[in-house]
């Protein structure tokens, strides 16, 4: 009798411990009412699709439609064509006819409601004509939901303790720290709850090569050059033009001709007469 009334005083004091531990803090209580698992999984679907079709553009058009039907959105969409190959093949002078192979490829991104997912995938299926690759990945998020829900309880009582004074905070920075990590906290709940929520799916489609003819200018220089004997003509009649320039040239200098003309003369019967009047003397 002495031992079990030893043994039941001792566990009534430790329950009065307890007791006042729960009265200082209510972080024990807080984990054990927050550690039972989410009633609903936190499940993180994305999906992934390549396929080809028969038009690019078209296809696209109709994907957007599709997307604003099933109440989602387009967060990426980007088209892309490449120019295989090309050739230029001559139709005169000045003109020129290029045909070019290239590819046309588009890559999309879209978020839609998790439980219009497959019915979408199913639908994008139809427009190809051939699927090379579907994929869809499920991920549980429900532990780390829960990780960062019992985190934000935790820093939310710390803060709640150290504005009733039951708990000190030295430091401003801290207090300040606690409360950046409530909201980043916060922040990771609602994105799981909006991946959940809202599904990613990407999209590569692609189409054959196709081949543009289009007639262009001819941007060489030397391909415009008029023909042989016509440059030949051409040629001949800027000679005469020449010609007859010089002559106009030479004839507006009559004057100084004449005057050249007669100093020679002059000089010329000079000469003649200076040995004659020598020999006389």
């Amino acid at each position: 009798m002495l031992l079990a009334g030893a043994v039941l005083l001792h566990s009534c004091h430790g329950s009065s411990d307890y007791k006042a531990l729960d009265k200082e803090s209510s972080d024990m209580n807080l984990v054990a009412a927050d550690s039972t698992e989410p009633n609903q999984p936190k499940l993180v679907k994305t999906a992934d699709i390549s396929f080809k079709v028969k038009n690019v553009p078209q296809t696209c058009e109709k994907v957007s439609a599709l997307t604003s039907q099933y109440h989602g959105m387009v967060t990426h969409h980007q088209m892309l064509s490449n120019t295989e190959n090309s050739r230029e093949i001559a139709l005169g002078n000045d003109s020129l006819m290029k045909v070019s192979s290239f590819t046309t490829s588009a890559d999309m991104t879209l978020k839609l409601p998790t439980e219009k997912l497959e019915d979408f995938m199913n639908q994008v299926s139809h427009m190809s004509l051939y699927v090379t690759m579907r994929r869809m990945d499920i991920e549980d998020k429900s532990l780390d939901y829960l990780s960062s829900q019992l985190k934000l309880n935790s820093r939310n009582e710390l803060v709640k303790q150290q504005k009733t004074g039951r708990l000190t905070i030295k430091e401003p920075g801290d207090v300040l720290y606690f409360k950046d990590q409530l909201v980043d906290e916060q922040i990771y709940k609602r994105r799981i709850d909006d991946a959940v929520k809202y599904s990613v799916i990407s999209l590569n489609f692609y189409q054959s090569n196709t081949i543009l003819k289009e007639t262009i200018a001819n941007d060489n220089p030397s391909d415009y050059d008029i023909p042989f004997f016509s440059r030949l003509g051409l040629a001949i009649n800027n000679g005469v033009q020449l010609f007859a320039a010089m002559l106009i040239a030479v004839s507006n200098l009559w004057v100084f001709i004449l005057a050249g003309l007669g100093v020679w003369l002059a000089v010329r019967i000079y000469r003649k007469k200076v040995p004659v009047i020598l020999a006389e003397k």
